[in-house]
């Protein structure tokens, strides 16, 4: 039974781009679409991974727990991205656990539903293979970063992969648009909570970034590059003002 979703909800999402519409009404009519409260948890590691989803709102966090029973953070999911795809990998149950970090809604699907999605949709098909490469990516940058950089080096380039997929800017700077706690970082980036404290209070003093409560803000983009390439930065008050974007690292 159809669940009367919008075609304009996912239409602009890279996912669903330039899947024909009626392709697009066939797989909107059996999504379940799901609100969650912060905190709220989409499916847990080792449940049975029934369904796959999409992110429309919000942001949600990814989280794994060790052998010897450690949590690690391992993502965060960004709106537009397709999560849960357990059955990509030929995996019977969700290898994480997924948790909303602030209020969310995600459309759900059946995982039985992935092999059609993928056969009867090329262009689907192709934008969800592109988006599955992107996080494999990612992980092996994540694995390199660990085994070859210097903590300074791993959570400045944390910090701006962050504001790179989830800046806002504001007066002071960029803002990463969601709560984020320095436990958080410190499991992402393989440190310590006291050595994220330590970093981001170094930070601040050279005017760098400003924190609050789960709050991080990036008030000079250049300097934390350079930091993440390994470069020393000019002292306050003579800091470059070139202009740059940040790019995915």
């Amino acid at each position: 039974m159809s669940t009367n979703i919008p075609r304009s909800l996912v239409k602009n999402l890279d996912l669903f781009r330039a899947v024909p519409d009626k392709d697009l009404d066939t797989v909107l009519s059996i999504a379940r679409p799901m609100r969650l409260n912060a905190g709220d948890s989409v499916f847990q590691q080792g449940q049975n991974a029934e369904h796959f989803f999409v992110l429309l709102h919000g942001h949600l966090k990814v989280l794994q727990t060790t052998a010897e029973g450690e949590q690690v953070m391992v993502r965060y999911v960004i709106p537009g991205e397709v999560f849960g795809i357990a059955k990509a990998m030929r995996r019977p149950t969700y290898p994480a656990s997924c948790v909303a970090v602030e209020e969310s809604i995600v459309l759900a699907w059946p995982s039985a539903e992935w092999d059609r999605f993928m056969t009867g949709n090329l262009q689907f098909a192709a934008n969800a293979l592109q988006a599955v490469g992107q996080r494999l990516q990612d992980a092996h940058t994540r694995i390199k970063e660990l085994s070859t950089e210097e903590v300074e080096q791993r959570v400045a380039r944390c910090i701006l992969r962050l504001i790179d997929s989830s800046g806002e800017k504001t007066d002071d700077g960029i803002a990463i648009n969601f709560p984020i706690t320095r436990q958080e970082i410190a499991e992402m980036t393989g440190t310590t909570l006291h050595t994220v404290s330590r970093l981001l209070s170094a930070w601040k003093d050279r005017g760098l970034v400003i924190t609050g409560r789960k709050r991080v803000v990036v008030r000079k983009v250049d300097d934390l590059i350079r930091l993440a390439e390994g470069e020393p930065i000019e002292s306050a008050g003579n800091s470059s003002t070139r202009k740059s974007s940040v790019q995915p690292l």
